[in-house]
């Protein structure tokens, strides 16, 4: 679990090219690392993780989303009702108020700033802690809306799905694949891969590729186009080997890229480079890379 440690996780060695951490949530953390957020951006640019996609759960947090990448260019946003969230937020207060929870959402998602808002999400359904019921009912409900605001405003859709990628699959399918689809920390097996793939997704991988046990999902990554590919953090959580027990943080990418890399038996800099690619298709288009000077200040 993060903040077992009394200390952070020691840097690894820089990437020789950029690239970009595809999901991570800043804000949290900066409260598990004790870093502040702008240091924790300078760890990942120094190590050569130039590019982040910060993502919103609720209303509140995906406007901090908005406005961090509003005043920081290495920065894009995303915004969402998290699945669990609408399910918790549906039964505490009612339909109602889930309502108006995605009308706010919405108006983040039109903000017309190029380099803000660049997806929808995480959004998608999280059968693991939601037990079925009203909170599922919320769920498919909210992640339909999502889909529905997404299309509105020509957005990237990252999906969270937990022990879901059936329901997931019938929801897209019913709803209508977006444009741009991203499974963010995939977690399914070759199986589940191909049925996305075939979507035309993205599969985002995080630090549990590199976990020993984790065969299928190694298997899953094996037969992933290079051009559908994506890491993440999804930070403070599922920090990779050799880190284990540790916060995760931005500056760990290193570690899952060069596992990847090795895996397909690339060079590192050669993933890098489809890395940053695949990352500007997935969210429509590049945006600014961190550099070590005051223009990019948080």
């Amino acid at each position: 679990m993060p903040g077992v440690r009394d200390s952070p996780a020691p840097m690894p060695e820089a990437l020789p090219a950029p690239v970009t951490d595809s999901h991570t949530h800043l804000d949290t953390t900066a409260e598990y690392t004790g870093f502040a957020v702008d240091e924790l951006v300078r760890r990942a640019g120094a190590v050569g993780v130039t590019r982040t996609v910060q993502v919103g759960c609720d209303v509140a947090s995906s406007q901090w989303a908005v406005d961090l990448a509003a005043r920081t260019s290495s920065v894009v946003a995303t915004v969402a009702i998290h699945p669990n969230d609408a399910a918790r937020l549906a039964e505490r207060s009612g339909r109602a108020a889930l309502d108006e929870a995605l009308r706010e959402i919405e108006e983040l998602a039109g903000d017309p700033r190029p380099d803000v808002v660049r997806a929808v999400g995480e959004t998608g359904l999280d059968y693991y802690r939601t037990p079925e019921g009203r909170g599922r009912t919320a769920q498919r409900d909210a992640f339909a809306a999502h889909l529905a605001i997404a299309a509105r405003h020509g957005r990237t859709v990252v999906v969270h799905d937990r022990d879901a990628h059936q329901p997931i699959v019938e929801i897209l399918d019913a709803e209508g694949v977006p444009d741009r689809l991203v499974m963010h920390c995939f977690s399914g097996d070759a199986v589940d891969a191909r049925v996305f793939l075939d979507r035309g997704a993205w599969l985002s991988f995080p630090g549990t590729v590199t976990f020993p046990a984790n065969t299928a999902l190694c298997e899953a990554f094996d037969l992933v186009p290079l051009d559908r590919l994506l890491v993440e953090t999804d930070a403070p959580f599922l920090t990779p080997v050799p880190h284990r027990g540790w916060p995760n943080a931005g500056y760990l990418v290193p570690h899952i890229v060069r596992f990847l890399a090795e895996r397909r038996g690339l060079p590192v800099a050669d993933l890098c480079a489809v890395l940053v690619q695949n990352t500007h298709d997935a969210f429509g288009g590049p945006w600014s890379a961190w550099r070590e000077d005051p223009d990019n200040a948080c």
